[in-house]
């Protein structure tokens, strides 16, 4: 075209129009090029990221490895969770176990537990102290309680027919004798619909609520008994004062053996009837108490000293610890003495028959007490006799009148404390009498007292000195 443009200026437009169609023809060409090209460029480029993104056949073990792995981790994962979900709910699980070990440990009832078999598998502080008996846990509870109890009867009809005993009292023994008191709850242990897993017990020592119930019946009767006394007493020695008068004009006029001897028989039952009545109404009668304060440890002493000098064939012994009490010290000795009276005669038969007198005072939170026991090696007492022991008129001896202990348990009872009776595993009996011990704080209560309660000493001291004897 240069060529053509160089020529002159003569200028050929058939050749013209020929050069414009060759380059309008490669115009064509270059862009039909380019675009076949780009074109072609971008489909190898679609099927090179199809190809990369589908696996091949030569990477397989890659693609499953890193598969694995992806899973591996997901489960690693998820086993983290569950971990910490785990020790999240240990944790409370061990909160609420702690918990519950915390109050039953520290509840103020006696708790049990038995499952099916028969086995204690749970019991707290609380319920081994009610029992008297430690170490309950792992133990069979007939064996625990004893074989022929109130509290294993309870217990074997619970588990047996999942009967519930709402606030039932019984009375249980514990191992060194002592009778108890207890209230008692039993409920069977079921899980939905199931059979009956174990029985839950709860306990309650009612021997204290019992004996201040006792007290109060106690001196409901006496103040009754005192006023049906007070009406028949001055009838009744009348009447035996007329019969007595006539026996001795008889005995005085008549010179006849048999009608003297029919006299004196007369004398001799109207005497007894009249120291019956007599000893009757000083128990029945209210008791005049000097408020004082007693040292137990002499007054023991001279009970002990006075016991062996009546029974030598006997060991009487004081030993413990004797401390103070507020009372009347010649009403405590006289029923010290009767108890340690009664102990001699009971085993005056036996082969080295031993009486012990012997002192402890128990210090509680609030309060203290002394306790006095008074035991021998005797026969015992009969399990007939021993409910009916204090009550006036009942005795097992063939000259006793029944109103001894009567009258010791109305001496104690006034002082504000209490006297029981029970048999000792090793054989004997034993009278344990707990009174209040004397609180320093109570010094100037006493002194103001005494100076009036010693002007009505001697008139009191004539009603003491008389006091049945056992």
């Amino acid at each position: 075209m240069l060529v053509m443009f160089q020529i002159g200026t003569v200028v050929n437009p058939r050749a013209l129009a020929v050069g414009l169609v060759l380059l309008l023809a490669a115009v064509t060409w270059l862009i039909l090029s380019l675009s076949t090209r780009l074109f072609k460029d971008r489909r190898e480029g679609n099927r090179k990221d199809r190809i990369d993104a589908a696996p091949r056949v030569e990477n397989t073990a890659a693609f499953m490895t890193a598969s694995m792995q992806g899973v591996i981790q997901k489960l690693r994962e998820q086993e983290r969770e569950l971990e910490r979900l785990h020790r999240i709910e240990k944790e409370r699980a061990e909160h609420t176990a702690k918990l519950s070990e915390e109050v039953t440990r520290n509840m103020p009832a006696g708790f049990l537990m038995v499952n099916a078999p028969g086995i204690i598998s749970g019991a707290n502080p609380a319920a081994e102290q009610a029992l008297g008996i430690r170490g309950l846990n792992y133990r069979r509870y007939s064996e625990a309680l004893g074989e022929g109890s109130e509290l294993t009867r309870l217990v074997a009809d619970c588990l047996a027919g999942g009967t519930i005993f709402r606030r039932e009292q019984v009375s249980h023994i514990t191992p060194n004798g002592e009778e108890r008191r207890l209230g008692v709850t039993i409920s069977p242990v079921r899980r939905g619909h199931e059979k009956i897993n174990g029985a839950i017990c709860l306990l309650s020592d009612l021997t204290e609520l019992a004996a201040l119930q006792q007290q109060v019946e106690l001196k409901k009767h006496l103040a009754a008994l005192g006023e049906l006394s007070a009406g028949i007493a001055h009838e009744f020695k009348n009447a035996l004062a007329t019969i007595s008068g006539y026996a001795q004009m008889i005995r005085a006029e008549s010179a006849d053996a048999e009608i003297l001897d029919h006299a004196e028989r007369i004398l001799e039952q109207t005497r007894s009837i009249t120291h019956v009545v007599t000893e009757f109404l000083k128990y029945a009668r209210p008791l005049e108490i000097l408020d004082e304060v007693v040292e137990l440890q002499g007054t023991v002493e001279r009970v002990v000293a006075e016991i062996g000098a009546a029974a030598p064939n006997v060991a009487v012994s004081c030993d413990g610890e004797f401390g103070r009490v507020a009372g009347d010290e010649s009403l405590l000795r006289q029923a010290i003495l009767n108890l340690a009276r009664n102990a001699s005669e009971a085993c005056a038969e036996t082969k080295g028959g031993r009486v012990n007198v012997r002192g402890e005072i128990v210090r509680g939170a609030e309060a203290a007490f002394q306790r006095i026991s008074v035991s021998d090696n005797g026969s015992g007492i009969a399990a007939g006799a021993l409910p009916n022991l204090f009550h006036p008129f009942f005795t097992t001896k063939p000259q006793g009148t029944g109103l001894g202990l009567a009258v010791v348990q109305k001496i104690i009872v006034q002082h504000g404390g209490q006297v029981e009776a029970r048999n000792q595993p090793a054989g004997g009996a034993a009278f344990i009498v707990t009174l209040p011990e004397w609180r320093s704080g109570n010094a100037e209560a006493v002194e103001s007292k005494a100076a009036p309660a010693k002007a009505q000493q001697s008139k009191a001291m004539e009603s003491r000195n008389d006091l049945i004897q056992i």
